[in-house]
């Protein structure tokens, strides 16, 4: 699996760690910076990068880290077929798969300690949509369903 990552500044060392991380497991990435606290790029400049790569196919998912990964979340939700989430802990991680089906998760540089975002990127990635919530999964088909429907609205 291909993983895009990015982040701004304030992101910067736990994107560091979660890169490493993921490498280390053996995954793919196409890692769009910052490269260098001394090359800072802002939230709204990293987040397209990931969006486009999953766009165009030529990643499965995405990592953005910001201070929150609110800004983050917030462009990236702007592009069409990406479904952001922030996520600052191991259920919110979880869920953002099981219930929203998010290809994206963003997270808080300031807020989530390495080994703690390590965890949650894991869990994120071990989980599918539907999965451990079975008995709704029609319920939780037909409402991504619905989402897809109004995406197709609003990016006519």
């Amino acid at each position: 699996m291909t993983i895009a990552i990015a982040s701004d500044l304030s992101g910067f060392p736990l994107k560091q760690e979660i890169a490493a991380h993921l490498k280390e497991k053996g995954f793919t990435l196409l890692d769009f910076g910052i490269e260098r606290e001394d090359a800072p790029q802002p939230y709204f400049i990293q987040a397209p990068k990931v969006a486009k790569a999953i766009q165009e196919g030529n990643a499965e998912k995405g990592i953005l880290i910001c201070g929150t990964g609110q800004g983050m979340a917030i462009v990236a939700n702007k592009h069409k077929g990406i479904y952001a989430c922030v996520v600052d802990d191991i259920f919110s991680a979880e869920r953002s798969k099981i219930v929203n089906n998010a290809n994206v998760i963003t997270l808080g540089g300031w807020i989530t300690a390495p080994f703690v975002g390590k965890q949650i990127v894991d869990a994120w990635l071990s989980v599918s949509f539907t999965e451990k919530m079975e008995f709704k999964k029609e319920f939780l088909t037909n409402a991504f369903n619905q989402v897809q429907v109004l995406e197709e609205e609003q990016f006519r």
